[in-house]
């Protein structure tokens, strides 16, 4: 706490004396990096950043303050691996790009180029206290997906805050029907991928159009764009995200690091985490995965249990939650576990890390998001109640210590028929 406070001082001498300044005061407030709610906190935000948070915060003179008495003040929630701004309409193709479908391209589809700020969900999903998402594509012919990005939820059309972000593979049931051949092929198919796109960092002559045989004799089976996309893989520039449920399979997915040892793998799904913990520990992997999943859907998922994020973080593994339509309440759930007998939870803290801080932190950005620590970029967010209880609501986001709109198409059609009046009915009512 002392070097916090030390840290807030540095940082308020440091900005200019022109800067924007904001202060909410009285609010209980959760810093998200795991620490436990401190009633009563002040958070000052200046140009754009986090300058302190906490108990005994002095208020900067000039400062606007906005009194959060009776509230909680926390950072903005992080998107765990979702398509968000990828969709507008689920159910109509054409407005859905998370999947290449018949593309011949696989790890070079760069979602990036699709996000779209003004889609409706990603605005519903801002008003539901999001500010930062990892934005994942859906893996179409290939067990690889694409490359996934870093996006703000902003109100502006400046969304995109990294690109080309992380790789994104599909692995054990869906690779093995994408590629064909079971697991062997599909462990196969991306030990081959892997060494292809080594060849191509040597030589990238050995994909051009023209040539599909390589220097050293063999047929490619990769484009060169997707070649070219997996050198980040397998230098270790990005992290490959790998969706894998069983725990055979995961420990087939961390030996690929004997034979590729720059590889970052990050572990997405895991059901069955929990029965190798501590070797997903010992390769210091983190995990992205749902927090309540307890019922064998498929095969590769017959040991889930809703101990599985417990007993991970137990044996120290980082872990994320990966964002559903309910994850805040799944991540309270998870603090209620943890008085179950026989069950693993966790508590309040580190709950609401995997919803804010961990996730910011598996793909290299917790020093920018996902915390109130001094420094990081001013997304906070402003609860009538607890955020991880399901009848609280958002009162207030600020994203770069901007705040945003929570008006949606959701909320106009609310207001616009909670009273309807004749004249304000869609035209297909009128006579």
């Amino acid at each position: 706490m002392k070097r916090a406070l030390l840290g807030a001082a540095a940082l308020l001498l440091a900005v200019p004396a022109g800067a924007q300044t904001i202060a909410i005061t009285g609010g209980t407030v959760a810093i998200g990096d795991g620490s436990q709610p401190i009633p009563n906190g002040t958070v000052i935000l200046r140009d754009g950043r986090v300058i302190a948070a906490g108990s005994r915060v002095a208020v900067p003179a000039g400062a606007r303050t906005i009194d959060a008495t009776g509230k909680w003040v926390s950072p903005g929630l992080v998107v765990g691996l979702a398509p968000v701004g990828l969709v507008e309409v689920s159910g109509v193709e054409e407005t859905d790009d998370t999947d290449p479908g018949k593309s011949p391209f696989s790890a070079a589809i760069d979602v990036a180029s699709a996000i779209n700020p003004r889609a409706q969900p990603l605005q519903v999903t801002r008003a539901e206290g999001y500010t930062r998402a990892i934005v994942g594509p859906v893996a179409g012919n290939s067990i690889f997906a694409g490359q996934g990005a870093i996006i703000d939820l902003g109100t502006d059309m400046d969304a995109l805050m990294q690109a080309r972000a992380f790789q994104y593979a599909e692995l054990g049931q869906v690779g093995g029907r994408n590629v064909g051949g079971g697991r062997p092929g599909v462990f196969a198919y991306l030990r081959n991928a892997l060494f292809e796109a080594e060849a191509y960092r040597r030589d990238q002559q050995a994909l051009s159009p023209a040539l599909r045989t390589g220097h050293d004799g063999f047929e490619r089976q990769l484009t060169r764009l997707d070649a070219a996309a997996l050198v980040a893989v397998v230098d270790g520039s990005v992290p490959l995200f790998v969706n894998v449920n069983r725990a055979s399979d995961i420990l087939t997915v961390l030996r690929f690091n004997q034979e590729f040892p720059a590889i970052r793998l990050v572990l997405v799904g895991a059901h069955e985490g929990w029965m190798v913990a501590p070797q997903i520990a010992a390769a210091g992997v983190p995990v992205i995965t749902t927090a309540l999943t307890d019922l064998p859907e498929t095969f590769e998922s017959l040991a889930a249990t809703r101990s599985n994020v417990g007993r991970l973080r137990a044996a120290g593994v980082k872990v994320a939650l990966r964002t559903t339509r309910n994850t805040a309440q799944e991540a309270g759930n998870l603090v209620a576990l943890a008085q179950l007998p026989g069950a693993t939870g966790l508590d309040w803290g580190a709950a609401f890390a995997t919803i804010t801080s961990a996730p910011a932190e598996i793909v290299g950005m917790g020093a920018e998001f996902g915390s109130l620590l001094p420094g990081r970029r001013a997304d906070v967010v402003i609860w009538d109640g607890d955020p991880l209880e399901v009848q609280s609501g958002v009162e207030q986001v600020f994203i770069d210590g901007v705040e945003q709109s929570l008006d949606t198409h959701m909320s106009r059609l609310r207001d616009r028929y909670r009273q309807a009046q004749p004249g304000s009915l869609p035209k297909a009512y009128e006579r």
